[in-house]
């Protein structure tokens, strides 16, 4: 099976139609800031715009996405912030949304605690999907949009580490095959928690994407 991850969209798209497959991929993952301060009007457009190329989208809030993102994407049944889901029955996928505390007051902003606990229900709701499925054996993707502390991932242009300590802490705990990840811009590229990938595509509108594919729950990435 084969997933398209992207996000930091600020309601700009780019040329994501042309990513190669991406209208055959299984699913389409959009990993955070949807939208640039706006609600679930400009959400909709953006996974309208998704799905009118891919109608199988997850979807969850960033930062600068507002609180009502959350519940559009809740309502259309396709959010993934602080949930579990398995996808075309060869991996689990789980997501939180948002980010850790900023000094700019964003719209979504959570604590540590918080984060944590986020991710603590939706790894729950994981294994009780699993064994539910019978596939204790499928590769976990986590897609977090504020990236684990201490990485490449989460590096400002000045050297300044601002990731999540919770979310680091929970790769470093359940290592996922894969973090699907965002937020900080400049830090696009990838760097390894143990076993687990973690992957920072950049803009979308900048180019950046990441290809995912599971086989015999094995799993690969391209970042482009």
């Amino acid at each position: 099976m084969r997933i398209i991850g992207f996000g930091d969209i600020h309601m700009s798209l780019g040329q994501f139609q042309d990513i190669p497959g991406i209208e055959s991929a299984n699913a389409v993952i959009l990993t955070g800031d949807l939208t640039h301060f706006g609600g679930a009007d400009d959400a909709q457009e953006i996974v309208d715009r998704v799905a009118a190329v891919n109608e199988t989208v997850f979807a969850q809030f960033g930062n600068v996405d507002n609180l009502d993102v959350d519940d559009y994407l809740q309502e259309r049944g396709i959010n993934i912030h602080g949930q579990a889901r398995i996808v075309n029955g060869q991996c689990c996928l789980m997501g939180v949304g948002g980010s850790n505390i900023t000094p700019f007051n964003y719209p979504v902003q959570f604590s540590e605690e918080e984060i944590g606990s986020f991710l603590d229900t939706a790894y729950t709701q994981a294994r009780k999907l699993l064994a539910s499925a019978q596939k204790n054996n499928l590769p976990l993707i986590l897609v977090a949009h504020a990236p684990p502390i201490d990485t490449r991932l989460d590096e400002l242009s000045n050297g300044t580490h601002v990731g999540s300590s919770a979310v680091r802490k929970f790769i470093e705990t359940v290592q996922p095959a894969v973090c699907l990840t965002g937020h900080i811009h400049e830090a696009k590229g990838e760097d390894a928690i143990g076993s687990t990938v973690v992957i920072n595509p950049g803009m979308i509108s900048e180019g950046g994407w990441i290809d995912v594919t599971v086989e015999d729950s094995t799993v690969k990435t391209y970042l482009t």
